[in-house]
């Protein structure tokens, strides 16, 4: 039979031949894993569960091949093409689906806390808290261009803020907000001024060593920030009442003063309610700024620098602007990861939360909104449903980069702009 008495127009020889690829790939990347299994002092072979995989990863390869080769492929394969700019154009009055997505998200966002469990919403802060990081990395490494592997500091700066700030000083959640954010942009400043002349790798490294030395300093200042020990953060109050079962200090319980029955889930609550008013706040400012003067400065220096240097630009300022919003963003994160923890040390503060804050942004797609905070809870939810997987997750994740890197390198959502037309009259 020959090939083209299969199905016209597909190369099957060309799909088997991807399928054997697929298949070798997949056993130099699972044969050490899943082939060889360690028992005792003695390693034994399992060759059925690694031919199972290989088999799965050829029969996969194998449809996916001969789908793409079919007209909805073909069709399929044109949404993923990465050769455009990345930013999608609106015809003129076309309206598009945000308009009751975005509604019906956060109608759905407002009934979740009280449906919720206890593990649910601390899985939806999580999500929320990644959601600000993403959002301020996106600013300076996806509006602004500048690649920032130390983001985590900033994260740092804000959480031991709060810890700091009520063990010595006696400020609470509330005070420590937006002195947080201030803290973080200050860091940001001092950092970003000296070193923002520099470009792409060597400003990288710079960012790195930032933030490796703000680990080091936490981790070594046991008089201050107690070491590897860490320091306990005080639970949130509201109105001066507590969330606890007793009040300390002679205080009133929540509760007891609402006349309603204790619930645990009380202080995840309050803190779910208040950081999602505060990422729908920092959405609607970043919204903004992008439409603003500012906004446009940093995307023009983000595509070409000389051009923008040579019609009066203040590169360094401009750079300077994007690099404190985004700190600053970090910070409130820090204040928000340090009360639902209840407690930080440095080990939440290394190299890889940087770099799963870079992948929300690759992720999600450098500029675009909407992905950064699809790919946050991607990223999010994600390591919570393959726990029975733990061994493997660092492995899925890597996988995942890869396939996006290939079949969609400007991310889940690219960027959109409006179109418009000229007045009447008026020359195009």
């Amino acid at each position: 039979m020959s090939q083209s008495m299969v199905h016209p127009g597909l190369n099957v020889k060309r799909s088997l031949l991807d399928a054997v690829l697929a298949g070798l790939i997949a056993l130099i990347v699972f044969g050490p894993i899943v082939g060889i299994v360690l028992n005792g002092y003695s390693f034994n072979f399992e060759p059925r569960r690694l031919a199972w995989i290989i088999a799965a990863v050829m029969a996969g390869r194998l449809l996916l091949s001969l789908f793409l080769q079919t007209a909805p492929g073909r069709k399929l394969l044109t949404r993923f093409d990465g050769g455009n700019d990345g930013v999608y154009v609106r015809p003129i009055g076309a309206k598009t689906s945000l308009r009751w997505i975005i509604p019906l998200m956060a109608v759905i966002a407002l009934l979740f806390p009280f449906v919720a469990t206890k593990y649910l919403l601390t899985v939806a802060i999580l999500g929320l808290i990644y959601v600000l990081l993403g959002l301020g990395l996106n600013i300076v490494v996806g509006l602004a261009g500048l690649l920032d592997l130390g983001y985590v500091a900033f994260y740092a700066i804000g959480a031991y803020g709060l810890a700091l700030g009520y063990q010595y000083l006696g400020l609470g959640f509330w005070a420590m907000l937006p002195l947080g954010a201030l803290m973080a942009a200050l860091a940001g400043a001092l950092l970003g001024f000296p070193v923002l002349r520099m470009h792409g790798d060597y400003l990288a490294i710079v960012t790195l060593g930032f933030g490796e030395i703000i680990r080091l300093v936490l981790n070594n200042w046991m008089s201050l920030t107690g070491g590897p020990n860490g320091v306990s953060v005080p639970a949130p109050t509201i109105f001066g009442l507590e969330f606890g079962r007793r009040a300390k200090d002679g205080g009133v319980p929540i509760h007891e003063f609402l006349g309603i029955a204790y619930n645990p889930n009380l202080k995840f609550i309050f803190i779910y309610a208040v950081l999602f008013l505060v990422v729908l706040l920092v959405l609607y400012i970043k919204h903004r700024l992008t439409r603003m003067p500012i906004g446009r400065a940093w995307e023009a220096l983000r595509e070409d620098e000389i051009a923008c240097r040579s019609l009066g630009l203040n590169h360094v300022l401009v750079k300077l602007s994007a690099f404190m919003m985004g700190a600053s963003t970090a910070g409130l994160a820090g204040v928000f990861f340090a009360t639902y923890q209840g407690f930080v040390n440095p080990t939440s503060f290394t190299f890889f939360e940087s770099a799963l804050i870079l992948a929300i942004v690759v992720l999600g797609g450098m500029g675009s909104t909407i992905g950064v905070v699809l790919a946050a809870f991607v990223l999010t939810v994600a390591p919570e449903l393959l726990r029975s997987f733990a061994e493997y997750r660092v492995l899925l994740f890597g996988v995942l980069m890869v396939a996006m890197m290939i079949w969609r390198p400007r991310g889940l959502v690219r960027i959109s702009r409006s179109s418009f037309a000229p007045r009447k009259g008026v020359e195009p």
